[in-house]
């Protein structure tokens, strides 16, 4: 059992110590506290035209190999984001934080799995059944804020996810 040091134990311990007359600490000033927090701006990344909307294939905005090794599914998936059981604005914060991060960090291409939605066989339905995310996802990839990061998106082939995933090729982050 740990003994526990009361005040008079304390006192008794540190009754010899002498103080240091040049301490390299002075205690009189207020420590600054320094935190660092990147921010993006989309003028930070592009300030060309204005970008069209993204859509699924479309490398238009890159060169012949880049575009050519992307859909190829030849770059490797660096990070990944999956939805699975998320709701709307919660999986929302998720996409635009982990784009933002991801761009920071440096990579290049990552991954959001937002699944196909559920899958009802009911013939007298009247709702039809629908991936609410599979939706909403390439919609919030083309809003101002994450959109001058991003150069293209596109499904990865049917084994690594198919229409449920989507494959993001960022920016390079220039220093």
């Amino acid at each position: 059992m740990p003994s526990t040091i009361n005040d008079e134990s304390w006192n008794e311990a540190v009754k010899d110590v002498i103080p240091l007359k040049n301490s390299p600490r002075d205690n009189t000033k207020p420590q600054v506290k320094i935190s660092v927090t990147p921010k993006i701006t989309p003028n930070s990344v592009y300030n060309g035209e204005k970008l069209k909307d993204l859509t699924f294939g479309d490398t238009a905005n890159i060169d012949a190999n880049t575009a050519r090794r992307f859909h190829k599914g030849e770059y490797k998936i660096q990070a990944e984001l999956d939805l699975h059981g998320c709701i709307e604005d919660v999986a929302f914060e998720k996409v635009i934080d982990f784009i933002k991060n991801s761009y920071i960090r440096g990579l290049r291409c990552i991954s959001i799995i937002t699944g196909k939605g559920l899958h009802i066989e009911k013939d007298n339905d009247i709702f039809p059944t629908r991936g609410v995310l599979k939706e909403r996802v390439p919609q919030w990839l083309n809003l101002p804020e994450i959109r001058p990061l991003i150069l293209a998106i596109d499904h990865p082939q049917p084994p690594k996810g198919g229409s449920g995933a989507i494959i993001i090729l960022l920016r390079r982050k220039r220093v």
